[in-house]
């Protein structure tokens, strides 16, 4: 699940950097939250990946603290950022005539640096309840659960929900690797497994 995350997120990035007909507001927006998605993920899965590895649930208390703050971070980035994708899509579904001139680049640039440095997130509940919580209320199956759907079920399925139904990314996704040579095949599979 960690590698089709990092995998999906960054053929977003590429294909969206490399096509010129993507290089607009709603696809720098999905550029950064792929980017987003692949650091939220990275925050918790490698070392969670060493714990089960060598069967070891031992942090130091540096590295929890680093850890939730990374983790709370990037999660309060990946809810601005559709935030500001909700308003981008709102701007342009009510307001086409305009929307060139509310949603310029600076406007863009703005709500990305804002969305870095804004600390107001959804996720903050479930991350507290789990992070937080003592053992007796909950159980550590249940506590693991929750964080696999947080930070690795939500990131990998980014990459699906956002662009494979789109056609100006299925396109790109084909230029990029050259004259259809995309096998749609495994990704369609891909995409039945989840």
């Amino acid at each position: 699940m960690y590698l089709i995350t990092v995998f999906g997120n960054l053929l977003i990035i590429l294909a969206i950097s490399t096509d010129p007909n993507l290089h607009t507001p709603m696809y720098f927006f999905l550029a950064n939250l792929s980017f987003v998605d692949i650091c939220f993920t990275s925050t918790t899965v490698p070392k969670m990946l060493v714990n089960i590895r060598t069967q070891s649930k031992v942090i130091t208390y540096a590295g929890c603290i680093t850890q939730i703050y990374f983790l709370i971070l990037f999660a309060v980035m990946d809810v601005f950022l559709l935030s500001v994708m909700a308003y981008d899509r709102f701007v342009a579904i009510c307001h086409p005539l305009h929307y060139t001139i509310i949603v310029n680049p600076r406007l863009c640039g703005l709500l990305v640096l804002v969305s870095w440095i804004t600390v107001v997130s959804l996720f903050y509940c479930t991350m507290l309840g789990v992070y937080l919580s003592s053992a007796a209320t909950q159980s550590s199956r249940s506590s693991a659960t929750a964080s696999v759907m947080y930070t690795v079920v939500t990131p990998m399925l980014n990459p699906f929900i956002y662009s494979l139904r789109n056609k100006d990314m299925k396109r790109a996704l084909k230029a990029f690797f050259g004259k259809e040579t995309l096998t749609w095949p495994i990704v369609m599979r891909l995409k039945k497994c989840l």
